[in-house]
C-alpha cells in the first residue's frame, strides 16, 4: 500500500488516535492502522474506525448525562 500524502511505504502497525469534542478529550496509543515508513501518517481500516465512533458516541451519551446532572 502507498501512502496517499508522501507516497511511502504503508506497513501494519500502530498508531496514536485523539479526540477533543463536547467537552473532554480522548486518547487511545495503539489502535492498528497503517502505518507510513517515511512520513508516519496513519490510515485506519474500516473496522478501527467503527469502533472508535461508537466508542465516542457512548462517551457523548454519557459526557450529556454527566453535565446535566452539574447544571
Amino acid at each position: 500500500m502507498e501512502c496517499f500524502h508522501c507516497k511511502g511505504k504503508m506497513i501494519q502497525g500502530h498508531s496514536l488516535f485523539s479526540a477533543g469534542r463536547n467537552g473532554y478529550h480522548i486518547s487511545w496509543e495503539a489502535v492498528p492502522a497503517w502505518v507510513c515508513t517515511q512520513c508516519g501518517e496513519a490510515l485506519f481500516e474500516e473496522n478501527e474506525v467503527n469502533h472508535i465512533q461508537k466508542a465516542l458516541k457512548n462517551i457523548d451519551s454519557e459526557t450529556l448525562a454527566l453535565t446535566r446532572k452539574i447544571a
